[in-house]
């Protein structure tokens, strides 16, 4: 069930996992100790809820690359200019990292005998728990409580994969075609501020 791609969608979403929470460290101005600390958490959050769940080996454990990997990039957020990560650049690395994430973690749920649903589940736990852990350690409002289209978009990625494959559509377009669609709803939520309704507090 994991496309040929997979180690790759799976570090690209570590990259840009790691390095929102290395910048949303860095935009508070604190040490290069904190950074590297809020790259590892954000990076590995997710899939080490995911891993737990569907019993598999803590998946950065395992592999000696995921810790130097999140490292390297909470480094890299240190050694460059202020100037480069202003603006809408955490927004963005998140964007990429949640399609990508959220894709490579109902495959891996998939492979390891999840059915379909629980498995597209796995795709937003994998997705979605590194940021929560991120924005409660910056002291930012959780993505959970944003009414802005943000869990709907990891949805959105890993229950298209999931779809997809069950149809019978090869695992790598059926990959790459899901990701696209998680990021471009995540894209057009961040440029048109789309959000679902929300519950009515009062009548």
């Amino acid at each position: 069930m994991l496309p040929i791609a997979a180690p790759w969608l799976d570090y690209a979403g570590l990259s840009v996992f790691a390095a929102s929470g290395a910048l949303a460290a860095a935009r508070r101005g604190q040490t290069p100790v904190t950074l590297a600390f809020f790259a590892l958490v954000t990076g590995v959050g997710g899939g080490t809820v995911r891993d737990l769940l569907i019993g598999a080996p803590v998946f950065w454990v395992r592999d000696p690359h995921v810790a130097a990997l999140c490292l390297g990039m909470a480094a890299i957020i240190w050694a460059s200019p202020a100037r480069w990560w202003r603006g809408a650049a955490l927004d963005w690395f998140d964007a990429v990292g949640l399609a990508a994430y959220a894709v490579y973690g109902a495959a891996k749920a998939l492979r390891y005998g999840v059915p379909p649903v629980p498995a597209a589940l796995m795709g937003v736990v994998t997705a979605c728990v590194g940021g929560i852990v991120r924005d409660v350690l910056a002291g930012e409002p959780s993505i959970l409580m944003r009414p802005e289209l943000y869990v709907t978009a990891a949805a959105l990625a890993s229950g298209s994969y999931v779809v997809m494959t069950a149809l019978g559509v090869a695992a790598l377009p059926a990959a790459l075609i899901a990701a696209a669609a998680g990021f471009c709803l995540r894209a057009a939520a961040m440029r048109w501020k789309l959000a679902l309704p929300a519950y009515p507090a009062e009548d």
